[in-house]
Parts: structure tokens; sequence; C-alpha cells
């Protein structure tokens, strides 16, 4: 048997007590598998009394991250600390320098500083690996570097935060607005008490950024990715939609196109017999669109801490195995800028909900500014106005205006849109959702 892999982990929190589990639970067997046993080194963690389910009595510890990253004995360096800038860069920053293998879960971290950390990765021979960093236990990293290596990638695309696709789930099962369904998920631990990250759509950019470098063979670029939340998503445009056929999933898209990549993370409405329709709760699925292997869906846990364990002790296996790949497939000095492609020249359907005040000629003036914008409308359907009950002073409610168009470029649609909104037609900003064709 070969001499033990010995690794030092930073960050004791939810995965690292899921990969210290795992490892108690499966070590003696995945020792026998790779020829190679698998010992924990040292550990780090903010706090040393907080029960963590696993014996660490006789495993040093350092107070210090960094200083663990540098510690002569340490073969890899794993770290799940979380967090773009200080601690976590510095310790694996040191770690690749000592020419330590990094496995890392930190999506904001490589999504950042991707490009800098793979060359120094590379420049000092080992690996930096990073599978649990998007998606949770689907092996979708693994997918793009090796077993779809020999395509030419079209698109990726998926559900990238289960914290989103739980909440437009509950809020198309159970007919709740967004604020009552956020609260749930935050009594449940799906959210946090400051859910911004999640429901602003920016964790998941932080994942379309790793998944475009390695589907495209482009530098990461997250100020590239156009980023809307699912904060503006009401009840009305669930219920609206799935009249017409459709669910609202916040999805990742980037697609090759003949300008650049188009990447974005948006709500969008898919068909409801659709495969991505079907996940429901914090369930997780990235899809690729591959030239020869064709398009490819991969469906499962996109966080907690055995699925995402699972994904770590996958990348330390790796290193245990021997071979050495660059961590975004492509080595960084040939990874091309990513050229971004123009947001607003997207054609495709959208899904238009307007609120239309009581006056003379305000449907035909809307009317009016689609048509200036050659914006063709597949259906329109107005919603009578619901009894409040008592009669205001402002008389009728608004009416529910639901809009369907033809396939048509964004850049129009925004500004019939924003001239709709300046006629003061509309009691609210209108509403716009794109819909995908997957």
């Amino acid at each position: 048997m070969k001499q033990p892999l010995i690794i030092g982990i930073a960050g004791l929190g939810t995965v690292g007590a899921g990969l210290l589990s795992l490892l108690d639970a499966h070590g003696s067997r995945l020792a026998q598998t790779i020829g190679r046993e698998i010992r924990i080194g040292g550990v780090s963690a903010r706090s040393r009394d907080k029960a963590r389910g696993s014996n660490l009595e006789h495993v040093p510890w350092f107070d210090d991250a960094v200083e663990l990253a540098r510690a002569p004995d340490i073969d890899v360096f794993v770290e799940l600390i979380g967090g773009d800038e200080g601690v976590p860069k510095a310790a694996i920053e040191a770690a690749l320098r000592a020419k330590k293998h990094v496995v890392t879960a930190n999506k904001a971290l490589l999504a950042k500083h991707g490009a800098a950390l793979a060359a120094l990765a590379e420049s000092n021979g080992v690996e930096l690996n990073f599978e649990a960093a998007v998606a949770g236990g689907i092996p979708v990293i693994k997918t793009l570097r090796e077993a779809l290596a020999a395509n030419e990638i079209q698109r990726v695309y998926g559900i990238l935060n289960g914290t989103c696709n739980y909440i437009l789930t509950k809020m198309q099962e159970d007919s709740r607005p967004f604020i009552s369904v956020l609260a749930e998920a935050q009594a449940k631990g799906y959210a946090e008490s400051d859910p911004t990250f999640d429901i602003g759509g920016f964790d998941a950019a932080h994942k379309l950024t790793l998944l475009t470098s390695l589907a495209f063979g482009t530098l990461p670029a997250l100020s590239a990715v156009h980023v809307e939340g699912i904060q503006n998503i009401t009840a009305a445009d669930i219920e609206q939609a799935s009249e017409f056929g459709y669910r609202i999933k916040l999805l990742g898209v980037a697609t090759r196109t003949a300008s650049g990549i188009e990447a974005r993370v948006t709500p969008v409405l898919v068909e409801k017999d659709s495969a991505i329709a079907q996940v429901g709760g914090v369930t997780n699925c990235v899809a690729i669109d591959g030239d020869f292997a064709g398009s490819l869906m991969l469906i499962g846990p996109g966080a907690g801490a055995r699925a995402t364990a699972s994904a770590v002790a996958s990348d330390i296996l790796d290193i245990a195995h021997g071979g050495i790949l660059p961590p975004f497939l492509t080595p960084v000095a040939q990874l091309r800028p990513h050229i971004k492609a123009t947001i607003g020249q997207h054609v495709g359907a959208y899904y238009i909900r307007l609120s239309v005040v009581d006056k003379p000629g305000a449907l035909a003036t809307i009317a009016k500014r689609m048509g200036d914008q050659a914006v063709s409308l597949e259906s329109i359907v107005q919603k009578k106005p619901r009894p409040t009950g008592s009669t205001t002073v402002m008389g009728t409610p608004p009416a529910t205006v639901i809009m369907i168009t033809h396939p048509t470029n964004e850049a129009a649609i925004r500004t019939a849109l924003a001239a709709i909104e300046e006629d003061g037609n509309v009691s609210e900003r209108p509403q716009m959702i794109r819909i995908e064709k997957l």
C-alpha cells in the first residue's frame, strides 16, 4: 500500500463535519479501494469545543488556517471556510505555494480569484479541485473536466440554488405569496436570516461563472453574468404562468453565441412538461449541451452536509489516485477572455404582466407602444380586478393584463415597457420574464 495521504481540514461547519463523518464511515473501505489510507493531519476552525460527531482528540489543532496550509506533513489542504477574501484566500495561496494540493467548496472565492489561483496551482504542479463549489453532490465539474472534455459545449444551464427553487416550488404548490414562503424557508434552515445572496441570484451567479469557464474555455468573469433574483415574483405571476402552461424557475444559463457568451441568472418560464419543470424543492439540476454527446441533465441535492461532503471526498480521492489536470481544464495561459454577448440582443418569447389603470385609451396606448417596437403578441388576457370589499377614492382598482409575445428582441421589449411606464397607464413597474425553450 502507498504512503498515506495526509489532509488538513480548515472549516468544521456543516460540510466539514460531514466530511469527518464520511471518512469515519468509509475510510477503511476507501483505503482498500485506492490502495492508500487517508489520514487527517490537522484541523482548524473557530471553536475547539463545538461537538462535531467525530473524535478529534488526537488530531493536531491549528488556530491559524494559514499555518495549517503550510504544515510540512500535510499533502492536501481542504478549505471549507467560505468567503471570497481574507483567511480562506490567504490559506489557499499559502498551500499552493507550499506545493500542496487544494480541495475547496468556495464558489465565491473561485468566481472572483479563480484564474489567479489556478495559475498558482499550475505553476507549482498541484491540483486545485472544486467539485463541491457547484451543485453540491452533483458531479458536474467532473463531467465537464473529464466525461465531456472531447465535446464542444454549446450551452450549460440549470437550477443552481436550492433556496430559490424551494420558494418557487412552494409558491406554485400552495398558492402562497413570496414573503410567506421565504419565512418558511428561513425557519427550516433553507434560507439565511439575510437571504439576499440566494434570492438575489448572486449564489447562482458564482456557480454559473465557474461552469461558464469550464464549458467554454474562458477566464472566470463574474462581472459578465447578468443577474436577476426572484424577489419580484408574485403569486399572480405563478398563477398566470400556470394558466399558460408554464412554471417559473430561477435558471443560470450560459450560451455560446456568434457575438460572444451570454451568461445570465434570471427567473424564466419553462413548459410544465419539460424535465426541468419537474425539479422541485431544494433539488438542483445542471444540463449540458455537447456537440457529440448531445444533451445531458444531472439532478440531485445541491447542498447539505452529506451531499457536499461526498463531492469534497471525490476530489480528495482523485488526488490520491494521482494525475494532475488544470483546474479549469484548459491551462490558464490558454483560457480566452470572456467576450460578453449583449444581453439586450437576446431573441425569444416573453411573459409580461401589467397592472393597467382604469382610464380611456390605456390599452390602446399600450398596444401602440408594443407596435412601435415591432413586438408581436401571441396572446393577451385581461383579468378583472379582484373585489376589495370596499370602494376606494381612486375608483376601480387596476386590471391585470397578461401578454405572451412572439419571439422578439429583448431590447425592443424593454424599450416598449419603459415607454408604457412613462405614459402613466400602469400602476406599478411592468413584470417581464423570459420564456425559455429547453
